[in-house]
């Protein structure tokens, strides 16, 4: 090696891009359900029910691989998101509109507000140190939030997961089959799940949840 390419500092830069429309660009953004019109059915349909549902839509969904045994990384999360990386498995944090949910023992899915995620990926770019891995999903995900005293009994149609307060209590997380496709299934109350889905099921999982959800009556909410 020569002195000049010793003395040359190779930096890489990730191409961070803002997925939100600029305003004034005719662009509009549209999330995995909609197409079916959730806001008309809030209106017209049932309201009262044993289900409700929700679409949490177009949030930033950034999926973080890191080293959890990284002081300066776990430290540099913190600084950034203001609430600190979930290390115990199978567990979720939560603080205002951010959420961080344990993947596996070195990723993690953090959801921001849709219009922060370019912000925050951008600080991450600034604050994080060593050898890491930040992906945003935001378009290809969505979070369909479930409640309601009937909410239970119609995930277990879907799913095999033991729901019982013992073996899933609050704030736990699990990736799982989910009606022949897949989801994310956080216990965010008693009787409140959230499920994070790919938009490419979002469609059918929602017809999937609409017959699931018949005996019990479903309430769209927005």
């Amino acid at each position: 090696m020569s002195d000049l390419e010793s003395n040359v500092e190779v930096v890489a830069k990730a191409a961070v891009m803002n997925q939100l429309p600029a305003d004034g660009s005719g662009v509009r953004a549209e999330s995995p359900l909609f197409h079916a019109e959730l806001e008309v059915l809030a209106k017209q349909g049932p309201q009262q029910g044993g289900v409700h549902l929700r679409e949490n839509k177009l949030q930033g969904h950034l999926t973080l691989r890191c080293n959890q045994n990284n002081p300066d990384q776990l430290a540099a999360v913190e600084t950034v998101l203001g609430l600190a990386l979930p290390i115990q498995p199978l567990t979720a944090v939560v603080k205002g509109d951010i959420s961080i949910r344990w993947m596996s023992p070195d990723e993690w899915l953090i959801v921001v507000p849709g219009e922060q995620t370019f912000d925050i990926e951008s600080c991450f770019r600034d604050v994080m140190t060593g050898h890491y891995s930040l992906v945003n999903g935001s378009g290809g995900q969505t979070i369909i939030e479930l409640w309601g005293p009937d909410v239970v009994s119609l995930l277990k149609k879907c799913t095999p997961i033991d729901f019982h307060p013992t073996q899933f209590p609050v704030g736990k997380v699990v990736s799982s089959i989910f009606a022949k496709s897949g989801a994310v299934i956080s216990r965010t109350g008693e009787d409140r799940f959230e499920l994070v889905i790919r938009r490419s099921f979002a469609d059918y999982l929602w017809l999937w949840l609409q017959d699931a959800s018949r005996e019990y009556g479903l309430v769209i909410e927005v």
